[in-house]
């Protein structure tokens, strides 16, 4: 790799002797790395984590499910964009398109993208000497944000799969498609936000603006053809996110069972009954789900001190939990291994609201589905186990700069006083103090990681290696990791 500093080069020596197909499973011996399952809390900080473990379990530390996790860590996050704006701010070069990548780290300053001194070496509240308007000051988007899990790429806001500066001939290949080229594996992807959005985009299409929705659409239907699609955008519903003529061509698809929000019907029977239907006929699973909005709706927790209380949505959406559950029915066909993505969108949806009541509904959705694929993964009868499957939760940005009032705790099952405003942003405000919201919009602050099954040393290999002194991994090289556990060489180089 041109360029490369010692760090990196003494990683990729260190990983090119795990990969090929085997990784160190922890003591157990080496073993077949076959499969990937990517779970992403879009939006998600620890302070949203805390609050919802909180409520759920009165425990903020480890009531989650992933919170158990053997490997913990936190992620940078910024993109392009963000440096610009940082860079500008300090009067340093702008990111150089023609010359600065994530593979050396010669080629830009670590410290303008997200510099530890003044938004911390951990999350908050880990450590609280982050700076406020530092860490509101510029963020990524989730398409950047995507990309980079994605392609191992920095770029531009707004591009999904695509080269910063967006350059004619800027298409990357994803993760998901060089597994599929090199491996013949399964891919997939699921979210609650319409399919075509930011962050399941990243993963199976290129576009130069996030917002080309049916482009999007028509690429991941008519090009890349994943395994597996679920999400929502159905266009009865909410017509900005696929055409009416791809739809027609999903209703007759021969390569497609469709499975799709029917009205009075229950969203989990329907997608299940189509998951066991694709796997009778050998075929591919797409699920159309979705509201007004285009997104499933919002898991409503109620405010009931002692006795936490969570109950699903318009029920004729799946849940997230069986969409992918159902997704790894089909998947888990292919002997070659799979590369799934989850995304659980709803938590930035509500974040930008600064609607903390929503936000617990989509943290508990993210945590049923983690035990659902735990669960799945866990089952005896396949060849899927822990020695050769990879998980790992994280988020791709913060949002909402919200912080705990540690003065005023809530109770187990307890919501806080939450007071709509009338605008869009801040949707809603709280008088009683017990939480609190910095902005509407997305933070520059460190995220979580967690990593269970084969293949977490691979994300430990990594920490401070951008940041000296610190345990930070940057969002490019959890691509690395993944990227290395499945034994994939990278064809955008």
């Amino acid at each position: 790799m041109n360029g490369c500093s010692v760090t990196d080069t003494r990683q990729e020596n260190t990983q090119l002797l795990l990969a090929g197909g085997t990784v160190d499973s922890g003591g157990s011996g080496r073993q077949a790395a076959k499969n990937i399952i990517l779970i992403i809390g879009d939006g998600m900080q620890l302070e949203h984590e805390r609050a919802a473990g909180n409520y759920l379990f009165g425990n903020y530390s480890s009531g989650l499910a992933f919170h158990r996790f053997p490997y913990k860590g936190q992620s940078s996050t910024w993109d392009v964009t963000t440096y610009n704006k940082y860079a500008k701010a300090a009067r340093k070069a702008a990111w150089d398109a023609s010359r600065s990548n994530a593979d050396d780290t010669n080629t830009f300053e670590k410290t303008i993208g997200y510099d530890p001194a003044k938004g911390g070496k951990l999350p908050y509240p880990l450590d609280m000497t982050g700076d406020a308007t530092y860490l509101n000051t510029a963020a990524t988007d989730s398409a950047s944000a995507g990309t980079a899990l994605a392609t191992g790429y920095k770029t531009d806001d707004g591009n999904i799969a695509w080269k910063p500066g967006d350059p004619e001939n800027g298409r990357l290949l994803t993760i998901a498609e060089m597994f599929r080229n090199q491996k013949n594996g399964a891919i997939g992807v699921v979210s609650t936000v319409p399919f075509s959005h930011a962050t399941p985009a990243s993963f199976v299409s290129h576009n130069k603006h996030r917002r080309n929705y049916k482009e999007i659409a028509h690429e991941i239907i008519y090009v890349i053809k994943p395994d597996v699609v679920i999400g929502g955008g159905h266009p009865s519903y909410d017509t900005r996110f696929m055409s009416s003529v791809d739809y027609t061509v999903l209703m007759v698809s021969s390569g497609y069972v469709l499975a799709e929000r029917q009205t009075a019907v229950d969203g989990n029977s329907t997608i299940a009954a189509k998951a066991a239907e694709a796997v009778a006929k050998d075929k591919k699973l797409f699920g159309l789900f979705g509201n007004s909005k285009g997104q499933f709706d919002y898991p409503v927790p109620s405010n009931t001190p002692g006795s936490p209380s969570v109950v699903r949505g318009n029920v004729e959406n799946t849940s997230l939990a069986e969409a992918s559950k159902a997704a790894l029915k089909v998947l888990s066909r292919n002997r070659h291994g799979f590369f799934l993505i989850v995304e659980q969108g709803d938590i930035d949806w509500a974040n930008h609201a600064n609607d903390f009541k929503s936000m617990i509904g989509g943290v508990y959705d993210l945590n049923e589905t983690v035990r659902s694929i735990e669960n799945f993964i866990n089952q005896p009868g396949d060849d899927i186990d822990w020695s050769n499957t990879m998980m790992i939760v994280t988020s791709d940005h913060g949002n909402g700069y919200m912080r705990i009032n540690g003065a005023k705790p809530l109770k187990k099952g307890e919501l806080p006083r939450q007071v709509a405003t009338g605008f869009n942003k801040p949707g809603f405000i709280y008088p009683d103090g017990e939480v609190s919201y910095g902005s509407g919009a997305h933070t520059n602050e460190l995220t979580r990681i967690y990593a269970k099954g084969a293949g977490s040393n691979l994300l430990r290999s990594y920490e401070g290696s951008w940041y000296t002194g610190t345990r930070i991994i940057d969002n490019t090289q959890i691509f690395k990791a993944m990227m290395t556990f499945l034994g994939l060489l990278d064809q955008n180089k």
